[in-house]
């Protein structure tokens, strides 16, 4: 970025400064992070700190100014030296590890069928000390979702399944309060969350070690939000029912069948399903909270595991990076393009994500969610996402399809610090301007046009 441009992003944050201060004169004002001087060797940038996060040790508090306008993407502006997006990534990832701001993470950042970063900081294991690799295994909590997806339209190009196969038909017992709408319910509505219900329906109980089946019966006490198939109603239980539907069209559990059709054929070795085979692994990484400065392990919680096709999957970086690439078409023995159309194409608005952080708000033009996968319009650049989170674990995964440029992020503690470099990773690459979505310190000398390196 030249001098002229990070002059006009100073002002532009200096006037939406001003302006929030006036608007809050009874008391509350935010403080803007003044640039330095520049130095004979480059312009110094502007950095801001998204959203209110209490500083973690190791950065200093930046705020960014509320969002004026959503920038849209200079295809002249978009990168045409991704290893070098990479390495800054890269230097970013040094920055979260001197901070201390998470116990461990493994991400990694891919552009066509290669893999330009792949890397583990900190710790699977704080107490023994145990570092992060990239064949170290995480929960993958919602990623898991997009398996399922897959799965359904590998079984639906074998001729076993539809995509309008009524849930009723393959599990004749499952109704909702809306008995005729439940008649109506398909298997596209349970993978895009348009079953009707309120969101998240019984996942506090599901918490509270209630059983899975005993849930998904108790789905038909639940008055409907909408009719079914007509809006979108984010799911855990009822999203898990695809499983069910599997083993009824198979004969086969629905984790077998995954591992056959997707996780053996991807060469996706460390990739399993359920706590005790996370637990088996060669390399494992425990979830971590607070504890003084630090962190401390503790045992993975039990939950999630129950609604495998929501949230079950466990994997290393290095297996969800060929999950990357067979996701933006470079498998397609595995993943058909038709496929991927399929599982990509948008099918229910979402347009709470448009404000859910401050890095939303200040990108997205529009929020959609598809067949386990959201659908963002990213500053007029089609961005495919998903977040996940259970007790103790994160995770990102993300691409730009026309670009055939994603990433992947996978870390062992609820800090919100990393979630904000993945934006910053597609902001560098399309061009766009600057925004320490992250509230990390970065090293104001690089050269950044050269070489410069839930569940949900």
């Amino acid at each position: 970025m030249s001098s002229t441009p990070r002059v006009l992003v100073t002002l532009v944050a200096a006037i939406a400064v001003a302006l929030s201060a006036s608007a809050h004169a009874a008391g509350k004002t935010k403080k803007a992070h003044a640039p330095r001087p520049a130095s004979a060797a480059t312009a110094k940038r502007v950095t801001a700190k998204a959203g209110h996060r209490k500083a973690l040790p190791g950065t200093r508090t930046r705020y960014a100014p509320p969002a004026i306008a959503i920038p849209v993407v200079d295809p002249h502006a978009v990168s045409h030296d991704a290893p070098a997006i990479a390495r800054e990534f890269d230097g970013w990832l040094d920055e979260v590890e001197r901070s201390g701001g998470v116990a461990g993470l493994a991400a990694a950042v891919v552009k066509d069928d290669k893999v330009l970063l792949e890397r583990g900081i900190g710790a699977a294991d704080w107490s023994t000390g145990e570092p992060v690799t990239t064949d170290t295994v995480f929960r993958l909590a919602s990623l898991s979702k997009a398996f399922a997806a897959a799965l359904t339209g590998i079984l639906v190009e074998d001729g076993r399944l539809h995509w309008d196969t009524k849930v009723a038909d393959a599990l004749p017992s499952f109704t909702l309060a809306d008995v005729e709408g439940a008649q109506r319910l398909t298997v596209e509505d349970i993978l895009s969350h348009r079953v009707g219900l309120p969101h998240n329906t019984y996942d506090r109980l599901l918490e509270q070690d209630e059983p899975y089946e005993l849930l998904v019966d108790r789905l038909k006490e639940v008055p409907l939000a909408c009719p079914v198939g007509t809006c979108y109603g984010y799911q855990n239980i009822a999203f898990s029912m695809i499983g069910d539907v599997v083993f009824a069209s198979t004969g086969d559990f629905y984790y077998h069948q995954v591992e056959k059709r997707i996780f053996h054929p991807l060469g996706m070795s460390t990739a399993t399903y359920g706590r005790d085979a996370l637990e088996a692994s060669k390399s494992w990484a425990r979830p971590h909270h607070h504890a003084g400065t630090g962190w401390s392990p503790f045992v993975p919680n039990e939950a999630y595991y129950r609604v495998a096709p929501a949230a079950g999957v466990n994997a290393s970086v290095r297996d969800i990076e060929q999950w990357l690439i067979a996701q933006m078409g470079g498998r397609p023995n595995v993943l058909s393009p038709e496929l991927l159309d399929t599982l990509h194409k948008p099918l229910v608005e979402t347009d709470r994500e448009l404000r859910a952080t401050p890095w939303k708000r200040g990108r997205l033009k529009e929020a959609q969610y598809a067949l386990g996968w959201r659908i963002y319009d990213y500053a007029g650049e089609t961005l495919i996402f998903h977040a996940g989170a259970v007790q103790g674990y994160r995770a990102m995964i993300a691409f730009l399809p026309k670009y055939r440029f994603g990433a992947v992020m996978l870390w062992n503690c609820e800090s919100g610090l990393p979630a904000g470099l993945m934006p910053m990773l597609f902001d560098r690459y399309l061009g766009l301007p600057e925004m320490n979505w992250a509230g990390i310190d970065r090293d104001d000398d690089a050269d950044l046009s050269g070489g410069g390196s839930g569940n949900d």
